[in-house]
């Protein structure tokens, strides 16, 4: 036996193989191992649709508060800023600042401005509409994502279908109670406002219709721990929480969860001009429409920070930290469909796909064996070390496994058992037509390397594109095709080839083509 640059190779493959499979095939605590996708350990499976029209009310809302500011620290007296879905509207007292307000509306992109004397009016342009409800989807898909992956769930699916859905896929989530929490934690708008209160007309707040407090620019909101409680604040915010940079849960003095919030640069400088102004009135905290806290302003606030206290558990406080740490959503979003894969069916689609790619790779095993003889052990051996391979990489890379990730690895197994039947059954014509034993073996592997490569490549590019432009389920198949692919051409054709070269010797000097290949002569 002589060893070779080939079986050389093969060995420390092999031994990739073994040493990053191990954790998946034992599971172990430690090392990276293979994720179980929804179809294989149970989970949820929902459907979500976005109210992309409110993505442009809020648009409007956030543009009306930039006004504001703007007018407010420039000296810019202005009356009668409103706004609706459809525009911004104001009224400059002095005609003077007309060039100023121009000059700031410059920087907005896709509006239209029309005046009426002092009076301006600000709309979106049709093709900005739809930029913004088409990215309020995005945002809203981003957003999810963001809240899973610091949720601690593992590879969730969020992609978007059509226009206006998300499909969300979760994986693991196996009781009532984790289900409505990642629920709860993706349909939470998070949406953060820091907003003034109304103090020359809150003592009649109880007194109030929703349309009165529109007449004042006003909007009444619930306390979010007593919902008598009742504030009347005003509806365009101090800020939003678009300036906000960080969230995380703390405790305050009597150990009771809260949240502790920063924000961006233009947030702090806004934020430290209004309690500037504003020493001695109320500053409310709104999350989601609910008040969580109205403090005194007792003196100008700067740095940019704050606190949202609540009745919270330590868990709430978690996950809405995490909430308004990956980013408020633009348009509310809605649960279109649900379903729930049991564990069992799971466990159950595991089992079949075991029995399908044990006994299928147990049958493949005997057959090498019986029609190739030593050859097909040779075979054998390229093919285990494909498939411990396969399951190393996918390991190392956390990679999810799905009902048709085991289908793909089923069909690795065929097309590297096609790669040794084409180079055995060359080298078995060679020998038949009277080639030495070297000969048959060195052009057997060169004349089957033409068909391997054409095979492979053209099933690889398939993957390829299998991957590029399909979801979930598909995407699992077209990564496991892909790694068994080209783990297959290494051990088809590298290593059984330095096997054959490192036994050259001892086949020449054994004379037993029945033995080695399964032939006659």
């Amino acid at each position: 036996m002589k060893l070779n640059y080939r079986i050389v190779i093969f060995a420390l493959a092999i031994a990739f193989g073994v040493f990053f499979s191990i954790p998946s095939l034992l599971q172990t605590e430690e090392g990276k191992k293979v994720t179980l996708g929804l179809d294989l350990q149970g989970g949820l499976h929902m459907l979500l649709g976005v109210k992309t029209e409110e993505a442009v009310s809020s648009r409007m809302k956030s543009m009306a508060a930039s006004v504001k500011h703007f007018a407010g620290r420039n000296d810019i007296l202005i009356d009668g800023l409103a706004f609706n879905e459809k525009n911004v509207q104001f009224e400059v007292l002095d005609s003077d600042d007309i060039l100023t307000i121009d000059e700031f509306l410059k920087d907005f992109e896709g509006i239209n401005i029309s005046k009426d004397s002092l009076v301006i009016s600000i709309s979106l342009t049709p093709a900005e509409i739809l930029k913004t409800q088409k990215e309020s989807v995005s945002q809203a898909i981003e957003t999810i994502r963001n809240r899973l992956d610091q949720f601690g769930l593992s590879e969730p699916v969020v992609a978007r279908q059509g226009d206006e859905k998300i499909l969300v896929e979760l994986a693991g989530i196996k009781t009532q109670e984790e289900e409505q929490r990642a629920r709860e934690l993706i349909s939470r708008a998070a949406k953060l406002e820091l907003m003034a209160v109304d103090e020359d007309r809150n003592a009649r707040v109880y007194n109030m219709s929703e349309a009165d407090a529109a007449e004042y620019g006003d909007i009444i909101l619930n306390d979010v721990k007593n919902p008598s409680i009742k504030y009347l604040v005003h509806e365009i915010p101090v800020l939003d929480g678009g300036m906000l940079t960080d969230a995380s849960m703390g405790f305050d003095e009597n150990n009771r969860p809260l949240i502790n919030f920063k924000l961006n640069a233009e947030g702090a400088e806004i934020f430290g001009d209004f309690t500037g102004r504003s020493v001695g009135k109320r500053l409310a905290v709104v999350l989601d429409g609910k008040v969580y806290s109205a403090p005194n302003i007792n003196e100008r606030i700067g740095g940019g920070s704050g606190q949202i206290s609540g009745n919270y558990t330590v868990m709430e406080a978690k996950d809405l930290s995490i909430a308004l740490r990956s980013g408020a959503l633009l348009a509310p979003i809605y649960l279109m469909e649900k379903r729930s894969v049991g564990p069992s069916l799971g466990a159950d689609s595991i089992k079949a796909s075991l029995v399908a790619l044990i006994g299928g790779f147990i049958l493949v095993i005997i057959f090498m064996v019986f029609y190739y003889r030593l050859a097909g052990v040779i075979a054998n051996i390229a093919l285990i070390a494909n498939l411990l391979i396969l399951l190393a990489v996918m390991s190392l890379f956390g990679a999810t496994l799905t009902l048709p990730g085991m289908a793909g690895i089923v069909l690795t197994v065929g097309m590297a058992v096609d790669a040794n039947v084409i180079i055995s059954e060359r080298i078995r014509e060679l020998i038949y037509e009277g080639k030495s034993m070297h000969k048959a073996i060195e052009e057997g592997y060169a004349n089957a390397m033409r068909a391997i490569l054409d095979a492979n490549i053209t099933t690889l590019i398939a993957s390829v594109v299998l991957y590029a432009y399909g979801t979930g389920a598909i995407k699992g198949f077209a990564i496991t095709m892909s790694i068994g692919i080209l783990a297959s051409m290494l051990t088809a054709i590298l290593g059984t080839h330095g096997i054959y070269e490192m036994l050259e010797n001892r086949i020449v000097k054994s004379k037993n083509n029945r033995l080695w290949f399964g032939i006659k002569g």
